[in-house]
């Protein structure tokens, strides 16, 4: 059985300033390192196997601080990848975020994120998102899980890896959330800026979602 420990990255500048941050990438705020310290901390006594992380700055930055916390910190080594990272927003990358998810629920009767979370799954937000891209360039549901699907088949072939550190951002794990937590776990909200969500996976790879948005595990 493998233990995933999955974090949402630091506080960055473009999540001060409340712009869409999908693929565009800004360093984390000193708000954003304390707050993956304090997710190192949490994590200090878990005997970390290997750390992953989205091929960001400020994913790589966030496992980085963690990384350097851990119990196991002398032997750990990081592996970033593109599988592990945010939905792309197309169009609206970059753009501030209230003024985008306006146009994103405009047509579905929405003026906002946190109406349309009360009402819709993340997968369809991602789906209406690249309706209303003019370009057709931001991701889908269906784009985002054939990514994210293989980010963990290369998770379950880490052979002797029971315990890992997975650095990745804020809808992507709200949309993991929603597939995967076991009944009980409250999964409208949106996860904070370096939490931890923890998620178990079998030997034959299937996933669960345990606890989900913390900023301590005990």
């Amino acid at each position: 059985m493998k233990h995933i420990y999955l974090v949402r990255h630091g506080k960055t500048f473009i999540n001060r300033y409340n712009k869409m941050q999908g693929w565009c990438d800004t360093p984390l705020t000193d708000e954003g390192k304390t707050g993956a310290e304090k997710a190192g901390e949490a994590l200090h006594e878990i005997p970390l196997d290997i750390a992953l992380s989205s091929n960001t700055l400020r994913a790589s930055e966030t496992a980085q601080i963690i990384m350097g916390k851990n119990c196991n910190q002398d032997s750990l080594e990081l592996l970033t990848s593109p599988f592990f990272r945010e939905h792309f927003y197309g169009y609206f990358e970059g753009m501030d975020s209230d003024l985008a998810w306006r146009m994103v629920g405009a047509r579905h009767g929405f003026t906002s994120l946190e109406e349309m979370y009360q009402k819709a799954s993340s997968d369809q937000i991602a789906d209406w998102t690249k309706e209303a891209d003019p370009y057709g360039d931001a991701e889908n549901s269906q784009e985002f899980w054939k990514r994210w699907e293989q980010g963990f088949k290369l998770i379950s072939q880490l052979d002797g890896a029971d315990n890992i550190l997975l650095v990745s951002h804020g809808f992507a794990i709200k949309t993991i959330a929603e597939r995967y937590a076991v009944d009980g776990i409250d999964t409208s909200v949106h996860p904070q800026n370096a939490s931890i969500s923890t998620l178990t996976m079998s030997e034959s790879g299937q996933v669960k979602m345990v606890k989900y948005n913390q900023l301590q595990l005990f």
